[in-house]
């Protein structure tokens, strides 16, 4: 039992386009995602911001956000390489809170934040890059990432989505956070399922059961848009935990073992298509102090790059 994975991929990640991005460089970076991992897709990730997790306006058009031009460049770069490309905009917050905890009143209140004046700046910024990713032909937009605050608010994604449909003809998912795909009832309006897939070394196979049984339900294809652990000592019990990961001890050891472990059991899941692991930095590490340095996801250089290249290369 397996399957051939249709995207094999890492987040190629930017939070400052402006600072991390020189176009010579960001090619070179795809060229050693394909020679060093054998990639199919290259799924380029940034972030609007937006002050607190209160705030209804997202400012998705100051110098961090892309370089639209020099963004385009990289996608017919990558397409001429034969490369498949995901679109991914993100939305984090200024004060350091996680994206998830967005959330407003269910009902609106006089005075208070609420969820239409948010949505409608979310609706500007999602729009403009599926009409951008229609004009360079991105195979795939990831409409979203980890919103959990939002994700009951089903009517203002639906139309999102109806929305996007009228101006981008590519694929449509949203990358739910982990434990939070049959929390997800929208499912069905959408052309992949994709979740943020850190779940503990040793509950892998449990996790996988159970989605599973949302993929069995909707009848779509899945992937993990996200996925993979630090090279942390301890951080393969809780791959997502920041509080051990900025204060951890490095561990290439850590890091392999857990992408051997969650590689072998997907492997065995025909349900699953693909990943695209986090993460691969447009600004690649210049030193072994900073491939080292605890917060690391990147693979590159380690142990555990040689894991995925052999799974990537013969899936």
């Amino acid at each position: 039992m397996g399957t051939n994975w249709e995207i094999k991929s890492f987040n190629f990640v930017t939070w400052d386009w402006s600072k991390d991005v020189e176009l010579d460089q960001a090619k070179r970076e795809i060229d050693e995602m394909v020679k060093r991992c054998a990639i199919n897709t290259v799924t380029f990730a940034f972030a609007a911001r937006q002050e607190h997790c209160y705030s209804t306006y997202i400012d998705w058009k100051s110098g961090f956000m892309p370089n639209l031009n020099e963004l385009s460049e990289l996608i017919h770069y990558a397409k001429s390489k034969g490369l498949k490309t995901i679109v991914k905009p993100m939305v984090n917050v200024n004060d350091g809170y996680w994206r998830a905890y967005i959330r407003f009143f269910d009902e609106d209140v006089p005075c208070e934040p609420k969820w239409s004046d948010w949505f409608r700046h979310y609706y500007e910024y999602m729009l403009a890059y599926g009409q951008f990713c229609e004009q360079n032909g991105v195979d795939m937009l990831i409409i979203g990432c980890e919103m959990v605050g939002t994700d009951h608010r089903e009517q203002e994604w639906r139309y999102l989505i109806s929305q996007l449909r009228q101006v981008y003809g590519g694929a449509l998912t949203y990358n739910c956070d982990k434990y939070q795909e049959h929390n997800v009832k929208w499912w069905d309006a959408l052309d992949y399922i994709s979740s943020s897939g850190y779940y503990p070394k040793g509950m892998i196979e449990n996790e996988l059961e159970r989605i599973e049984q949302v993929v069995r339900h909707y009848g779509k294809p899945f992937f993990f848009a996200e996925a993979g652990c630090p090279a942390v000592v301890g951080a393969s019990a809780v791959p997502n935990d920041w509080k051990i990961i900025d204060k951890g001890i490095p561990s290439e050891k850590e890091q392999a073992d857990y992408y051997t472990e969650f590689l072998s059991i997907c492997a065995k899941k025909e349900f699953i298509s693909g990943f695209c692991f986090w993460d691969w930095p447009i600004k690649s590490p210049a030193t072994k102090e900073e491939i080292e340095q605890p917060g690391q996801y990147s693979i590159k250089w380690k142990q555990a790059e040689q894991i995925v290249a052999h799974f990537y290369r013969t899936h």
